[in-house]
């Protein structure tokens, strides 16, 4: 069963007290689910890569500090603190983080 960082009971959270990277590799924490979104904190550190891969549903990525680089259909995209980022469902995509790296990432439906 996945543990919610938001509930009813508990509807709000400061994002920065929910930060903390490993030495190495990804920290993911669900933030909030619904019937047509999932909410998560990536936290990813320096060096650390995600390979090319797809999802089959919408996503958008918010960072929150930290840098690195996404690859979204072959295009390369500088990921920086305020970088707001829509990736289709289905379209392909890489990620890598230069320095430590956290980000809001929105799942949704197709329809």
């Amino acid at each position: 069963m996945t543990t919610f960082l938001l509930s009813p009971e508990s509807p709000f959270i400061q994002l920065k007290d929910q930060i903390e990277y490993s030495t190495s590799g990804i920290i993911s924490k669900a933030i909030v689910k619904d019937d047509a979104c999932q909410y998560s904190l990536f936290c990813l550190a320096a060096q650390t890569e995600i390979t090319e891969h797809t999802s089959t549903r919408n996503a958008t990525i918010y960072v929150i500090e930290g840098n690195g680089s996404l690859t979204l259909n072959g295009k390369a995209i500088p990921l920086e603190p305020g970088q707001f980022i829509f990736m289709p469902a289905n379209a392909p995509h890489a990620l890598s983080a230069v320095s430590n790296l956290s980000f809001i990432l929105i799942l949704s439906s197709t329809t």
